[in-house]
């Protein structure tokens, strides 16, 4: 990968962001890269939680500046291309049947926050500042609106989106962005500390919980979403890892996932 590490050690694949000297700026290579990467892991059956990290003290700053001066001439069509190829990459990691947690090490700005939004779990370092900067550029974030509104509510939007106010991780960690607001010493141990969490529950009970949030979250309560999870849960406790699971726990054993 020219803008990626990729290191898979047990269940747990890190995927690094590895552009330093630019503050982890993504151009089109990093989307493909991260396009792809995502859709690799999430058919790799030996993965049970993925890690998205970065190199450098910046976590991303959006849009790269020579990607940006390209955009500068695009034609509609060319817009509208481009930006298909970073909302593909904002919903292959959202919709990853394995949880993903974001280690934000330093800032994160404009599209930077589309990807941490995309992610299950945040973890910031205290030291971290976030930006929706767009409109100081005559711009909006449009394409990662959809999971950073989920993210950090509607209230907190409609302040950040048109201020493009700098706001810190304890502001982060009060909308709701992110989960976890820790010093840069205790980062590596608290990411590890959920994804040890992770992998140690039921690997398809994750990949439905998961899916669960998502299908519930924005729905009416109504006959058919009842209906939906009556079928989810009968489901679920007649799958091999559910009979597993219920066995092990009652003859006090650890179940074979953990084997």
């Amino acid at each position: 990968m020219e803008t990626l590490n990729i290191e898979i050690v047990n269940h747990l694949a890190t995927v690094t962001l590895n552009r330093p000297d630019v503050r982890n700026a993504f151009n089109e290579t990093t989307i493909a890269e991260i396009t792809q990467v995502f859709r690799d892991l999430d058919t790799n059956d030996s993965i049970r939680a993925i890690v998205l990290a970065a190199n450098g003290p910046a976590f991303c700053a959006g849009a790269d500046l020579n990607w940006m001066k390209k955009m500068a001439d695009y034609t509609h069509e060319e817009n509208l291309a481009d930006a298909g190829q970073l909302a593909e990459m904002l919903h292959t990691i959202y919709s990853c049947s394995k949880p993903v947690v974001a280690k934000v090490q330093g800032d994160c700005y404009a599209g930077g926050m589309g990807l941490v939004a995309a992610c299950d779990i945040a973890v910031s370092v205290d030291t971290a500042n976030f930006c929706l900067s767009e409109v100081k550029l005559g711009l909006i974030p449009a394409t990662i609106s959809p999971y950073v509104i989920k993210a950090m509510g509607e209230s907190a939007a409609r302040r950040y989106f048109i201020t493009a106010e700098r706001f810190t991780a304890a502001e982060a960690h009060r909308t709701g962005f992110a989960h976890e607001v820790v010093t840069a010493e205790a980062l590596d141990a608290k990411v590890a500390e959920i994804v040890n969490a992770l992998v140690s529950n039921s690997p398809n009970a994750v990949k439905q919980a998961k899916r669960l949030v998502q299908d519930v979250a924005s729905r009416e309560v109504t006959p058919a979403l009842i209906a939906a999870t009556v079928e989810g849960i009968a489901q679920i406790r007649a799958s091999d890892e559910g009979r597993e699971g219920v066995r092990s726990f009652l003859e006090k054993r650890k179940p074979n996932w953990l084997s």
